[in-house]
């Protein structure tokens, strides 16, 4: 009963009707940023961050987590009509969505992906309210050097298990611990990378950052990319699926959704990885293989579920431990700072008001996307009609300004647009934005408690090792690094095996 009670109080959080109003206002709004391809989650989340201000702090992350839910499954749609994915974590569904619309069964399709973004997101908000709770009780023992270990593994998975080039993702996140360090020393106030500027006294702002890099320089990226790309949306009917179809897709759900709220909880991991892994097995386990591709119903449920399955479970390490797993949890962990709420183990027993109206969120807008995704595929069809030559500079406009309103500051005006052209520089040639930002928020986490820890330990090193929880971390960030030599090695072993034992029969035969 100790456990329950702050749950269903929970509930009597989310079902005020202001924090009813913003969970819809944030699902809407996140399905509308998916079905527009460009931008994202977290730029969009980057961009609003100036409007929840002025609203309750359980309020805000309610509606910024509607929208980070909510775009994973309006990314499905442009997956489906049009071949282009709205969200880079509907890309796989792209394969078989696309097929089936040509088929004329685009309903189907958008069915199938609502039922199972429904059944994985649900999936994901029970093991988020189970699993939440023992991870914030056994995260109570961590100390600095526990959170050191911790914020180094996190950072190096990301860099190294998030999608595109290894190398260009650890300079970018050298690039972000480097930001990190700009401003005045913690513990000995020396001024570091300021170059006598008092803008930079304290530090770069994380908002300017999130916004420059994610909001005006995903838009100008897709501006270059996708001007011209806008194509006539394919017929949609019949969006309830038939019973043959749910048959042959329900398996597919249930691995997806498992897969997903695992790969979620990781740092790195995230919707498009857990996408992509829940199509690959479906693939590998199916008995006609050949199927996927050209129209498999498997192929857009399951990495449908997988995705809104890991979405909801990326909150776990975020308000459990106070460490973001992805771009977009690392711009909602800074929107939880910016309202004066740290998040870690601490806020389940602190702040249990926000922590279980926010995961209660969840289900209400999980219900709220089921009830909407499939009535307003129309109004979502004829929204791709418009130009992104007209939404691009009123976006713009709105991320100046907003950026603008929260410090009437010119120089955090300067600060988006450079690093809105970093942002730029940086899709352009193929280096991932989420290892920056996220190594930026967790830089200063990182220095903080590295530098403890070793005023503690005395300036030795090994007591990191000789402390349980953060010794089993450090090896595990040493397996990670050498991972890839193991594979590779691994690898080599095998391709010369064959010709060992063929040397040796040969031998045998002479």
């Amino acid at each position: 009963m100790d456990f329950l009670a702050p749950v269903i109080n929970g509930f009597g959080v989310v079902l005020e009707p202001m924090n009813l109003l913003y969970c819809l206002i944030g699902v809407v709004i996140g399905m509308l940023i998916g079905v527009l391809p460009g931008l994202g989650p977290a730029a969009t989340i980057a961009i609003l961050l100036p409007l929840t201000y002025g609203v309750e702090p359980v309020t805000a992350i309610i509606m910024l987590s509607g929208i980070f839910y909510g775009a994973q499954y309006g990314g499905t749609i442009t997956s489906v009509l049009l071949r282009l994915p709205g969200e880079a974590s509907s890309v796989v569904t792209v394969f078989d969505g696309f097929a089936l619309a040509r088929q004329g069964r685009a309903g189907t399709a958008l069915g199938i992906a609502a039922i199972g973004s429904f059944f994985g997101g649900t999936v994901a908000i029970i093991g988020l309210t189970l699993l939440a709770p023992v991870v914030a009780g056994f995260a109570l023992d961590f100390g600095p050097p526990e959170y050191t270990a911790l914020a180094m593994l996190g950072i190096l998975l990301v860099a190294t298990v998030s999608n595109g080039s290894k190398l260009k993702s650890i300079i970018a996140a050298s690039l972000g611990l480097l930001l990190a360090t700009v401003g005045r020393d913690t513990f000995t106030g020396e001024a570091r990378f300021t170059f006598d500027n008092l803008s930079l006294a304290d530090g770069l702002d994380f908002v300017p950052i999130a916004m420059g890099i994610f909001g005006l320089g995903e838009i100008l990226y897709n501006l270059e990319e996708r001007h011209n790309k806008v194509q006539a949306p394919a017929k949609v009917a019949n969006v309830w699926p038939s019973r043959k179809d749910l048959k042959e897709s329900s398996g597919a759900i249930g691995r997806g959704s498992l897969l997903g709220f695992f790969l979620g909880i990781l740092p790195g991991g995230g919707a498009t990885i857990a996408s992509l892994a829940a199509y690959a097995m479906e693939k590998k386990r199916a008995k006609n293989p050949e199927r996927f591709g050209r129209g498999a119903v498997e192929g857009v449920a399951a990495p449908e579920s997988a995705n809104n399955a890991a979405a909801t479970s990326s909150f776990i390490p975020l308000l459990t431990l106070g460490i973001p797993a992805n771009a977009t949890m690392a711009i909602i962990f800074g929107a939880l700072l910016i309202q004066g709420v740290t998040p870690g183990p601490q806020l389940v027993q602190n702040d249990p008001e926000l922590f279980w109206g926010v995961v209660n969120s969840m289900y209400i807008g999980n219900i709220l996307l089921l009830i909407m995704s499939i009535p307003l595929v129309g109004v979502f069809v004829k929204i791709l009609r418009v130009r992104a030559a007209i939404l691009a500079p009123i976006t713009v406009l709105i991320t100046l300004i907003g950026v603008y309103t929260i410090n009437n500051s010119i120089f955090d005006i300067w600060l988006v647009i450079v690093f809105g052209l970093l942002g730029y520089l940086m899709k352009k040639f193929g280096f991932e934005p989420g290892p920056l930002v996220l190594a930026f928020v967790l830089g200063s986490l990182l220095e903080e408690n590295l530098r403890r820890s070793l005023l503690v330990f005395g300036g030795d090193a090994a007591g990191f090792i000789t402390r349980p929880i953060s010794g089993i971390l450090l090896l595990v960030f040493v397996v990670v690094m050498l991972l890839p030599l193991l594979q590779k090695a691994l690898r080599k072993t095998r391709a010369t095996a064959p010709a060992v034992e063929a040397l040796h029969d040969e031998k045998e035969k002479v």
